[in-house]
C-alpha cells in the first residue's frame, strides 16, 4: 500500500435518501485529514438485499444534486450500472484503476467492522486497502478487532476516524417522516427535499 499519494475515500451506502449527516460526515473527513483529496459516494445497486430500496437512478440523482456543489465530493455510478451487485473489493479495485494517481481508501462504520470477516474476498480487501472506521454508539474499534481473529491479523489496515468526527445516520427515520407527511427540513439537503417532492418518492 502506498503512503505517498493523496487519498480518495470511497463512501458506500444505500443513500435512501442521502441525509445531511452523510454529507457532514464526508466534509468532516476532508477537513480533519489533509491527505484526503476527495470523497466518492457509491450508492449500492438496487439488487442489494435491503427492504424499501428505491430505484438506482433516483438515489444517484439525489446524491448528484448535492455533490455537484462541492468540489471535494463526487458520486459514482460504478455499482448501480453493474449487472450484478459488486463486492466492495471489486468496486475499490475498479476505482483504483480509474484514479491511479491516488490511493483509494474505504470508509465504513464499526457496525460493519464486526462482520467484515464474512464479506466476500475479505482477505483481498484487507490486503489491498486501508479502511477508515467510524465508531458508532458505544462501539470501540480496538475491542472489536481484539475479539476477532481475522481482524487482529489485519489490524494495521484499520484507521479509527478521529473522535471529533460525528455522524447520526438514519434514512429509515426520514422515510417514515415522509410517509407520515411530516417535515424533513434540516434532516436532508434542500436539493434532496425538492427532488423527493418532485418525484413523489417514499409516499
Amino acid at each position: 500500500m502506498k503512503n505517498d499519494k493523496k487519498q480518495i475515500i470511497v463512501f458506500g451506502g444505500c443513500f435512501n435518501p442521502p441525509l445531511n449527516s452523510h454529507f457532514s460526515l464526508a466534509e468532516q473527513m476532508v477537513a480533519e485529514y489533509s491527505e484526503i483529496e476527495k470523497i466518492i459516494f457509491v450508492p449500492v445497486n438496487s439488487q442489494y438485499e435491503k427492504m424499501d430500496l428505491i430505484e438506482n437512478e433516483h438515489r444517484y440523482q439525489m446524491l448528484k444534486t448535492v455533490c455537484d456543489r462541492n468540489e471535494k465530493f463526487e458520486v459514482s455510478r460504478i455499482e448501480i450500472d453493474s449487472k450484478r451487485q459488486l463486492y466492495t473489493v471489486e468496486t475499490l479495485h475498479r476505482l483504483q484503476e480509474e484514479y491511479s494517481d491516488y490511493e483509494i481508501t474505504f470508509l465504513t462504520g464499526s457496525d460493519n467492522l464486526k462482520t467484515l470477516d464474512t464479506w466476500k474476498k475479505a482477505d483481498e480487501l484487507t490486503k489491498d486497502f486501508k479502511i477508515y472506521i467510524l465508531e458508532r454508539e458505544n462501539d470501540k474499534m480496538e475491542e472489536i478487532i481484539e475479539n476477532n481473529i481475522f481482524l487482529r491479523k489485519h489490524r494495521q489496515v484499520f484507521i479509527k476516524a478521529k473522535d471529533t468526527i460525528k455522524s447520526n445516520l438514519s434514512s429509515t427515520f426520514v422515510r417514515e417522516k415522509i410517509k407520515a407527511g411530516k417535515s424533513i427540513r434540516y434532516l436532508t439537503p434542500d436539493e434532496v427535499i425538492l427532488y423527493i417532492q418532485e418525484h413523489q418518492l417514499y409516499r
